[in-house]
């Protein structure tokens, strides 16, 4: 019953994200390319080998959705003036929209697992779900050195 619930759980969060986020106004992007945005974030600009890092991919697979997302219009590329060779990406008006609504969605979210908990359960739901990405994380490593 845990398997069924875990796996559902799993396929539902991505099917549910990817519908929910990507609405008539952000159609032009897909979940990946939001998930992206999100990495680049509303502070600083970042250089894409820290955003490549968070995303856990290579530089050159950043590039490409990188293209996409400066042809529509979603980051910008500055370089820096200390070293021509490092690139800056920063968020558009555009790309800061569409952060606010992936974030939007994720409180939401949150809101609704939350909602009814008591401060004990919640704790509990916590602590499961590290162990949950403690064992993600251990497979993952798994893989990497194989």
């Amino acid at each position: 019953m845990l398997n069924e619930i875990l796996v559902g759980l799993f396929h539902e969060i991505m099917d549910i994200e990817e519908k929910a986020i990507i609405t008539e106004e952000f159609q032009d992007i897909t979940n990946n390319d939001m998930h992206v945005i999100e990495a680049i974030g509303i502070q600083e600009p970042r250089n894409m080998s820290s955003i490549a890092r968070a995303l856990d991919v290579t530089v050159g697979t950043l590039t490409i959705s990188m293209n996409s997302l400066v042809k529509k219009g979603y980051v910008t590329r500055t370089r820096s003036e200390k070293d021509r060779r490092v690139v800056f990406i920063a968020l558009t008006e555009k790309g800061k929209k569409a952060y606010a609504h992936h974030q939007r969605f994720h409180q939401e979210m949150i809101e609704a697992v939350l909602d009814g908990l008591s401060e004990e359960e919640t704790q509990v739901l916590a602590k499961v779900l590290e162990h949950l990405l403690r064992f993600f994380r251990s497979k993952e490593k798994e893989g990497s050195q194989r």
